[in-house]
Order: structure tokens, then sequence, then C-alpha cells
């Protein structure tokens, strides 16, 4: 998948989830003000549990809205091996086990998978660990995530 693709399905996979989100949040505030939920005595919270989640879902509604937002205003830079990595990079990289793994370097939506075929692209943000290891450098660096035992190391195996 080439990067206006990837941007695509980054920018459709949100525009679902926020639809969705939306649906279920006005499905939510509905449920909280029916009167059917309207306490019984001191002790029931239906009513009081319900906006809870009908303030939970417009929250994350709202992220989600901000987030769709950075993609459409996101302009793709090109990359090369000497170029160094920042917004908009689509990452290779190499595990010490000879494992790959392909991110994006997205401005939000951290943890977003966008599946094409066989290849999995996960959506980083330069405020992750990952993205702030992997901002400035180029293809061939090794870069190191994590203390300790949970150390990891990457090889940097082509940058587009």
């Amino acid at each position: 998948m080439n990067k206006a693709e990837l941007l695509d399905t980054i920018i459709t996979t949100l525009t679902a989830d926020l639809k969705l989100l939306t649906d279920a949040a006005k499905t939510a505030h509905a449920a909280a003000t029916h009167a059917e939920c309207l306490p019984d005595n001191k002790y029931d919270t239906t009513g009081l549990e319900a906006s809870y989640v009908a303030q939970g879902q417009a929250n994350r509604a709202q992220d989600i809205r901000r987030s769709l937002s950075s993609y459409q205003k996101l302009t793709l830079r090109s990359f090369d091996a000497e170029t160094a990595i920042r917004l908009t990079a689509v990452v290779t990289l190499e595990a010490d086990n000879g494992s790959c793994r392909q991110v994006f370097l997205g401005p939000d939506a951290g943890g977003l998978k966008v599946v094409d075929g066989d290849v999995e692209c996960i959506v980083i943000t330069p405020e992750s660990p990952l993205g702030r290891a992997l901002l400035g450098k180029v293809c061939d660096d090794e870069i190191h995530v994590g203390k300790g035992a949970a150390r990891k190391t990457f090889t940097i195996v082509a940058v587009a």
C-alpha cells in the first residue's frame, strides 16, 4: 500500500469510528435521560451510570474528531534512505530476532492498525517512545526502546 492509500485508509477508519461513537453517545444519552432511568430511591444509580457512559463516548468521539481533522490537513512528505525521519514517514523496522514491522509516524491516533493483505502498519506518534526514538534517524540506524529487561533494539531497514 502506498502512502496516499494508507492516509485514505486512516481517514476512512477514523470516519467510521467517529460515526459509531457519535451514534453510541446519542444512544447512551437517550438512555440516561429516559423515564425508566429515573431513580426509584437514593441508591438507584442507573441514570447516573448511563450518563457517565454517554460522556465517555462523547469525549472519545471528540478525540477522534480531532484526529480526523489532523489527518485531513496532513501533507505527505517523500523520504529516502538519507532523509531524516519525521512526520508522515513509513518506517520498516527489523527486530533482533529478524522479524519486521511497519509503522507510520502520524500526528495523532497512535495505536491504530491499518492492514493491507498480509502487511500491517501501525500508526505511531512523535509523543510515543518509539516515535521519539525514530525522529531524526535515517535508514540503517539502530534505535533502542524501553529500559532494563524490556529494552528492545530495532534497525531501520526502509523509510518511505
